[in-house]
């Protein structure tokens, strides 16, 4: 019991020499032996980030691919039915044509014919004017290689007329101002 004693009168002395909180000395022998937390390798660390680098790049390949193969099935399904539009709106000047043909036959009267088809030419110069298609106007035009064809040349009508379409023999047109048939014309000199 002595020693007890003695240790006990040891320790207080030691302890007051050094007057530290009880707890401090737990926090100081916390800090002196921290866990270590478990870091990874390296090796292993880059090895995950490469095989999640190859999961997005597969991801993304699969995701173009099947917006390419898409596109493609798009573009295939406007050139099939791109005239679509165009065959409808043109199917009532057939009808049209079928019912002045039948008429036609009934009838003698040449006046009649020729009033039913400006009728429908008319008709079909509207539709064609609602799909974007114009004529182009040649009267007394300058000659322009980007909208005319020459296919005359005619000399002696003078320097006025010179360089100027003088007759248009095949009418040009326009789809939505870009040219799908250059007027033929005859082209003075």
């Amino acid at each position: 019991m002595e020693q007890e004693e003695k240790l006990n009168v040891e320790e207080e002395e030691v302890l007051q020499d050094n007057p530290q909180d009880p707890e401090d000395e737990e926090d100081t022998e916390n800090k002196e032996t921290p866990e270590p937390a478990e870091e990874k390798d390296p090796l292993e660390a880059a090895q995950e980030e490469i095989a999640e680098l190859k999961n997005q790049l597969l991801y993304k390949a699969a995701e173009f691919d099947n917006y390419r193969k898409r596109t493609l099935k798009e573009k295939a399904e406007l050139i099939l039915n791109g005239s679509e539009k165009t065959v409808s709106a043109i199917l009532p000047v057939l009808d049209d044509m079928e019912r002045a043909i039948e008429s036609g036959a009934k009838t003698d009267d040449p006046a009649v014919l020729r009033e039913g088809m400006q009728l429908i030419f008319q008709k079909f110069e509207k539709i064609l004017e609602g799909l974007g298609v114009k004529k182009m106007d040649t009267t007394d035009a300058d000659f322009d290689t980007d909208l005319h064809e020459a296919v005359a040349m005619v000399p002696g009508m003078g320097d006025d007329k010179k360089g100027k379409v003088i007759d248009c023999l095949q009418t040009g047109y326009l789809l939505n101002d870009k040219v799908i048939r250059h007027a033929k014309v005859a082209v003075g000199q």
